[in-house]
């Protein structure tokens, strides 16, 4: 691998990632089936190719320095990289590369997802199909990434990648959550400057604004100093109806436990806080008829269950 005028071995950069993690040339060595000195004169050769030290050995094992830890950062992506082709070969070999492999956010996997994937399996009961959860950012590198093969997502917060192309299913409203019995119920006239001196639990954002930032700057209030940050929607609802914290949900993903009494919408809203749920694909990419009924089941139950909420909040 050469950049520049430098030239480095992947499979030096390989064994760094796996000595990282595993917090000891011992352990990094029986891991990778070679011996302790030869691993330690791999990483002497890796440390004289790019100039400067990479671990810092001590006795109760090695640790990444400030530099070794952005060789860390990206050596890790080679790594993943690698075991993915290998995966992607290994499902071509056993033909198991036929499964829709289908990427959806947290929030709509609460209901939307698994509403509408039972009405496609009632179409299609023999077809092989994969959900991945994750953040949005994480979503569209692994579509980008051939992980999947298309996703749902946010559209209004996030600028497309290169490579990829969207189409909206449908539009939700999001609402503050938060315990029932918060001291804000009772409050009159409620404002967003009452909100933010609360602590609030979100999701990850990566290089992009939370919504709840861009409805206070449009509000000329800053983000709250308390914030816990949380990928998954299961724990955002513990730490809501455990606390006085504030979360932003779409009325959906929390319904149960509004229905059970554990949480609550507080009565403010914002125009800011209305989002389009979109399909991302690769461009070029091919639907099968599975594909675009999968697709149109999400459509139509996402735009039923945000009216039903609409509604059930209007009331």
């Amino acid at each position: 691998m050469h950049l520049g005028n430098l030239e480095l071995d992947p499979r030096k950069l390989i064994y760094f990632v796996t000595i990282i993690e595993h917090g000891s040339l011992k352990k990094a060595a029986k891991f990778l089936d070679i011996s302790q000195p030869a691993l330690s004169a791999s990483m002497s050769r890796l440390e004289a190719d790019v100039g400067q030290r990479l671990l810092e050995r001590g006795p109760s094992g090695v640790a990444p320095t400030r530099f070794g830890d952005l060789i860390y950062a990206h050596a890790r992506l080679i790594r993943d990289e690698l075991k993915l082709l290998e995966r992607h070969m290994v499902d071509r070999r056993s033909r198991q590369d036929n499964a829709i492999r289908f990427g959806a956010l947290p929030s709509l996997s609460v209901t939307v997802i698994p509403k509408a994937v039972g009405r496609w399996r009632a179409k299609y009961p023999n077809e092989s199909l994969q959900i991945i959860q994750r953040v949005q950012i994480e979503l569209l590198h692994a579509l980008l990434g051939r992980e999947l093969d298309f996703m749902v997502g946010v559209t209004d917060s996030y600028d497309v990648l290169s490579g990829l192309k969207q189409r909206v299913l449908f539009r939700e409203c999001l609402h503050v959550i938060a315990r029932t019995g918060h001291p804000l119920f009772p409050k009159p006239e409620l404002s967003w400057a009452d909100l933010v001196a609360f602590p609030w639990v979100s999701p990850p954002a990566g290089r992009y604004n939370t919504l709840l930032e861009d409805v206070l700057k449009n509000e000329g209030l800053s983000y709250p100093v308390s914030n816990t940050v949380s990928s998954s929607i299961s724990m955002l609802k513990s730490l809501v109806a455990s606390s006085d914290s504030l979360a932003l949900l779409p009325r959906h993903a929390a319904l149960a436990e509004i229905r059970e009494g554990s949480l609550d919408c507080l009565p403010i809203s914002s125009p800011h806080l209305k989002r389009s749920i979109a399909l991302f694909m690769r461009e070029g990419y091919e639907m099968q008829p599975a594909h675009r009924d999968l697709l149109e089941d999400v459509r139509s139950v996402g735009t039923e269950i945000s009216r039903q909420c609409e509604n059930v909040q209007l009331m």
